[in-house]
């Protein structure tokens, strides 16, 4: 196969056309294809040969961007068994085959129809073969190729990073790199010099420099100032083809900042300052401004201003402001025109950071003089005192005189002064105070345990100018005399146990005065007894400002007294000394044997219903009989269901219900008990105490012979007609119990009602012996044999 490139479109590839031409002569001539088997003849045998190589490739090269009106040929396949009769066949396949490449299938000629781009793809990989036209049968086996597209010079170097914005220390030594610039070129750099940059400065001299090769940008000057020129622009040009005419090129800018370093020490702009400062400055404001020039910036240019001499050091200084760089003059002391006009101060600035590269530049600081005027203005009266500190007793008279103010017109014409106290609150009436004097007199009684401090405001103004006006404060103290008595500092809740023992401590308390401790720091604890001595306690003072309350006596009965009243006198020691009395209530109490309180008001609450300890006993042997006789009753009634009472002539005593309730304590009140325990009792008719009869129904007598011979059954009915016929009983029914059993055997009354009224000789000492479940018993009956006793 013979292969011929298209002509050449550019008379600088004319050359390479040429080159192109002869390379497919010598490496794409004739490519034999043999055949590798004897054609069939019809009736004869076949015989079989060794195969040949029939098809030897090579590339093929077509050159990119081609413009021309005919697609470009790129060369041609010839098979040996291509006898120029027509009856082999090419097919082309692979990458771009039939769109971009096409194959004479006759000739086996290949064009490229399209215009190709080498930096989009390189190349193209395809298949070719040979077939016979009339059967369609493969004459050779597929065979594989390449066709490259050759490279020319249509990309011109590119920055991808550009613009580039840099920085580099203003003062640089020449030569100082800046920075580096790349740039690249899409042509194939293995082909000529289509993608060999070479780089230039366009704009930037004689200041900046580049290197050919690197890009490497380096200052072309020594000493560049930022302050004569502190931005640079620099144009940077890439060229291919290493430079040569006809090549392509690309451009980018550099952008250069020269950063500021410390290359110039401070200056004053003058040699000599005045500023004028009127006397009334207040001390601490800010009086007056001064700077010192810097070209420099940023920290370079940071400064600390300094007064290092002159003899107003010691009445003004002088600090740095960081934003403004600027000396703020403040006033230390106060200023006096009547005595000291003027002031002279040498102030220096001096930066703070220092680069001792360019230390042969300094020095870096500089000096200035500042003369200060000191204006005369009419100042208001300044007082002796920038405070006061007064003291008043308590109770004082209102006009008693606290302390003096004092201020004077500081100015030459010594006008006279005016004192008044500012009304700014309810304190600053409670005193008054002389215009002309300045005494402070009270306005009011004060009481030192009420309020113990005042404080108010003095203020003086002259006379010929009333707005010039000057304040001191004033605190007064408040002085305490003994004028409260000291009391009980709480409310104590004394307990003494029956069981208590002669000399047994059962309190300790303490006392409070309102007054300070200058009059009242010593208290004295004593009985307020009068002429007799306290039987029951004693006190102890303790002489800690406390006291001790001691029993006096053994055994003490909640029965007999269950509250003693003990009045305490307290005294302080004051001048003159005060004192107070209280009293303290003491509780008798039932106590354990560890002293722990059982209990305090049960028994006294009985006591106090005049009931007595055998009276209690007596009660409460009543109640158990009363809860059998109902259980007993509730029984029967279940077992039996017959009536409470069997017959009228079956008069005994009976419980009957009903379902009204009684009157309480009217009811109670409204019967003699002592009636209805023996008809021998009621000699007389009792009349109620709670209802007032309108009719008085005649006295009644009973001879005692009568009583002793009546019959139960007749008392009874007795009983029935006077409350039938009494106008003074109640208008309800109500329950009336009679005791009366008949008359009295031999044998005596087993009844619990009578025995009240007996004393018995039985001793009850064993029951202390039964254990602490008898404890209370036995207490009980020996209170009762401690009355008798008594």
């Amino acid at each position: 196969m013979r292969i011929t490139s298209t002509s050449c479109i550019c008379p600088v590839l004319v050359c390479l056309c040429f080159v192109q031409r002869c390379y497919g002569a010598a490496h794409h001539g004739s490519i034999k294809v043999t055949r590798n088997q004897t054609r069939h003849i019809e009736g004869e045998t076949e015989v079989h040969h060794r195969p040949k190589r029939g098809w030897v490739w090579n590339q093929f090269f077509v050159l990119e961007e081609h413009m021309g009106p005919d697609p470009q040929y790129v060369g041609k396949l010839h098979s040996n068994s291509d006898k120029g009769d027509g009856s082999v066949k090419y097919i082309l396949t692979g990458e771009g085959a039939g769109t971009i490449f096409i194959i004479d299938d006759t000739t086996g000629d290949i064009h490229s129809t399209k215009s190709l781009d080498r930096e989009q793809k390189t190349h193209y990989v395809l298949h070719a073969q040979a077939i016979d036209r009339r059967t369609n049968k493969p004459l050779e086996p597929e065979s594989e190729f390449i066709i490259k597209v050759q490279d020319i010079n249509d990309n011109a170097p590119k920055f991808t990073d550009g613009p580039y914005i840099v920085t580099v220390p203003e003062m640089s030594e020449m030569g100082t790199s800046v920075l580096q610039v790349t740039a690249t070129d899409a042509d194939d750099p293995t082909y000529g010099n289509s993608a060999r940059v070479v780089y230039s400065i366009l704009q930037g001299q004689p200041y900046f420099s580049v290197d050919p090769k690197t890009g490497v940008i380096r200052t072309a000057l020594h000493n560049m100032d930022r302050e004569a020129r502190e931005h640079y622009s620099v144009v940077i040009q890439a060229k291919d083809m290493a430079g040569q005419v006809g090549g392509l090129s690309g451009s980018t800018t550099v952008n250069i900042t020269l950063t500021d370093v410390n290359d110039n020490p401070p200056r004053f702009p003058q040699k000599h300052y005045q500023l004028y400062v009127p006397e009334s400055a207040q001390v601490g404001s800010a009086v007056g401004k001064i700077k010192a020039n810097d070209a420099d910036t940023g920290s370079n240019a940071d400064m600390k201003y300094t007064i290092i001499n002159g003899d107003g050091a010691g009445v003004f200084s002088i600090s740095t402001d960081k934003e403004t760089r600027e000396g703020i003059l403040s006033l230390k002391k106060p200023l006096n025109y009547e005595k000291k006009k003027s002031y002279t101060l040498n102030i220096e600035g001096a930066n703070t950071h220092l680069d001792f590269r360019f230390s042969h530049l300094g020095p870096f600081k500089d000096v200035t003089m500042l003369k200060i005027i000191v204006g005369d203005v009419d100042e208001p009266p300044l007082f002796t005192m920038p405070s006061y500190l007064m003291e008043v007793y308590e109770n004082a008279k209102i006009g008693t005189a606290v302390g003096t103010v004092t201020a004077q017109d500081p100015d030459t014409a010594n006008s006279l002064v005016r004192y008044f106290i500012d009304h700014n609150t309810e304190e600053d009436r409670y005193f008054t105070i002389d215009a002309n004097t300045g005494t402070i007199k009270t306005a009011r009684i004060f009481d030192r345990e009420e309020t113990p401090w005042y404080n108010i405001t003095v203020a003086a103004s002259e006379i010929d100018n009333p707005g010039l006006v000057s304040h001191v404060p004033v605190g007064i103290r408040i002085l305490d005399v003994n004028d409260n008595p000291p009391e009980l500092a709480r409310e104590y809740d004394v307990v003494v146990c029956e069981n208590a023992k002669p000399g047994q401590v059962i309190q300790t308390i303490t006392a409070t005065d309102k007054d300070n401790s200058a009059n009242g720091a010593r208290f004295h604890f004593s009985l307020d007894e009068g002429l007799f001595l306290n039987p029951n306690f004693t006190l102890r003072d303790n002489e800690d400002n406390t006291a001790s309350i001691l029993t006096r006596r053994r055994r003490y009965r909640r029965t007999t007294q269950d509250v003693y009243y003990l009045p305490i006198l307290i005294s302080d020691g004051g001048v003159p000394p005060l004192s107070s009395s209280s009293t303290l209530t003491v509780r008798v109490c039932a106590c354990e044997r560890d002293g722990r309180v059982r209990t305090c008001h049960a028994e006294a609450f009985l006591s106090s219903a005049g009931l007595s300890t055998g009276a209690l006993i007596a009660i409460l042997l009543c109640v158990v009989i009363l809860l059998a006789i109902v259980v007993l009753f509730i029984t029967l009634r279940r077992s039996k269901k017959e009536p409470l009472i069997i017959s009228e002539e079956d008069v005994r005593e009976n419980v009957v219900t009903y379902d009204d309730e009684g009157g309480g304590e009217e009811d109670t009140e409204a019967f003699d008990i002592t009636a209805l325990r023996n008809p021998s009792a009621a000699e007389e008719l009792k009349y109620r105490r709670d209802v007032r009869p309108e009719v008085k129904p005649a006295p009644r007598h009973h001879p005692s012979s009568s009583l002793d011979s009546i019959n139960v059954q007749e008392f009874i009915k007795q009983r029935l007609a006077e409350a039938d016929l009494d106008p003074s009983v109640p208008p309800y029914d109500s329950l009336q119990t009679y005791a009366y059993e008949g008359h009295r055997s031999e044998t005596g009354s087993i009844s619990s009602l009578d025995s009240v009224t007996t004393q018995s000789d039985q001793d009850y000492n064993y029951l202390g012996d039964w254990g602490p479940e008898f404890k209370k018993l036995a207490e009980l009956y020996g209170e009762i044999e401690s009355e008798r006793t008594t």
